[in-house]
């Protein structure tokens, strides 16, 4: 029998939602006719709603308290399942490939303005891999990563519009300069960890933001800059339409090429000591382990993919300004680490295709989209705190030889 105390915090749960979205489903105002419009059925469905969605949480905990032991063997059997699926090549080459070709049969299957939105996707992708590395992997809170993106961004948007150079020569450039900062910040900041280091580092996000847009005279200010070229094709002119999935050709190459580099890096040396400095930093450096290396290579490299996506970003929408590098930004791509799973590589690639398709797919829902988007978010993490597929832990397997008679 269902407890009348949960009972009653359930309504009180409904009456607490109602009003705090009494201002956003039941005032309406029509700025043009200037009249106000009570909606007081959208209380009442707000009301009824959220009690019953109450209900249906506490009925699940409750009996996923019941069956603790049963959903153990299950977790462990959907933890051998996934870990056999991203584990063994006989699986995960033939689904790689049919994504892969999903992939580039994409723009004939879609039109312009769907690839267009998948390419947005597939950069915060890269975003996500990167901005993985340092805070799934490496375990170091960064909440000013899109420093490291503005500064990719406005590295292409200078040298065009100062020295006349084109994409494919500030493409690596731009990583280089994000990896660089990343660098020089490190140095000073790495010391601290925990809460610490996350507000530092969204005082250094804000600081580059807050330069771009006063030093009008070396960054245009808040205006922006304009009439950023998209990058060429041994010099063929390309019609909007062809440039957009040349784009979307170039973003699906810098996923593939960060998948293999971010996938190799975990199974390397490096990879276990970012694992290692993760999961206790002290016993990591008694260990032997160089710790502000390796929080600084972590860093860098992070800082690297952010600044070759900021590059793209440019040359995709062709202007630039500090109004695209808020905090904001920051928030979103840490969103898409932790919904789709600390360290896991899938795990960010499916949350990131969440986090910025849903919000487009939702449009639907008119003004409701940004409050049903945000109710299904927090579903998400009250059901699956460890994220749509979270990291599997890697498990090595020794088999006995049997002894041979050695005959001389």
């Amino acid at each position: 029998m269902f407890p009348v105390k949960e009972l009653k915090r359930s309504f009180l749960i409904s009456i607490w939602f109602s009003f705090l979205t009494f201002p956003i489903m039941v005032i309406k105002v029509d700025a043009i006719e200037r009249v106000v419009s009570w909606r007081w059925e959208n209380m009442f469905f707000i009301a009824f709603g959220s009690f019953f969605i109450s209900i249906l949480t506490k009925v699940y905990f409750l009996r996923k308290e019941r069956r603790t032991g049963r959903k153990k063997v299950n977790r462990e059997l959907t933890e051998a399942f996934m870990q056999r699926i991203l584990r063994e090549p006989r699986f995960l080459y033939p689904l790689s490939l049919a994504v892969l070709l999903f992939a580039l049969l994409f723009p004939a299957l879609f039109s312009t303005y769907q690839t267009n939105i998948m390419t947005t996707a597939l950069m915060y992708v890269v975003l996500g891999l990167g901005l993985n590395v340092v805070v799934g992997v490496a375990g170091l809170l960064d909440l000013g990563y899109v420093a490291f993106y503005a500064v990719g961004a406005y590295s292409y948007a200078l040298l065009n519009l100062y020295f006349d150079m084109g994409f494919w020569a500030v493409l690596p450039l731009g990583g280089l300069f994000a990896a660089f900062l990343g660098i020089m910040l490190g140095f000073p900041v790495l010391r601290l960890r925990g809460d610490y280091l996350a507000i530092v580092t969204l005082g250094f996000g804000e600081i580059i933001r807050l330069v771009l847009e006063n030093w009008s005279a070396f960054s245009q200010g808040p205006s922006g800059i304009a009439n950023i070229p998209r990058p060429g094709f041994f010099g063929m002119e390309m019609s909007f339409d062809s440039g957009i999935v040349y784009i979307y050709y170039i973003v699906v190459a810098l996923v593939v090429f960060t998948i293999f580099v971010v996938n190799r890096l975990q199974d390397s040396r490096l990879g276990r000591a970012w694992l290692a400095l993760r999961e206790d930093e002290i016993a990591c450096q008694a260990m032997g382990i160089d710790k502000t290396r390796t929080k600084l290579i972590a860093f860098s490299l992070g800082a690297f993919w952010a600044g070759l996506v900021g590059v793209i970003f440019a040359a995709k929408t062709t202007f630039v300004n500090p109004a695209s590098f808020t905090f904001l930004e920051s928030a979103i791509i840490l969103s898409i680490v932790v919904l789709g799973g600390m360290g896991s590589i899938v795990g960010v690639i499916f949350g990131a295709l969440i986090l910025i398709l849903m919000p487009e797919y939702l449009r639907a829902l008119s003004e409701y989209r940004m409050l049903a988007f945000g109710g299904i978010l927090v579903v998400m993490m009250v059901f699956k705190p460890d994220g749509i597929i979270s990291n599997v832990r890697r498990s090595y397997r020794f088999k006995k030889q049997p002894a041979k008679d050695v005959i001389e």
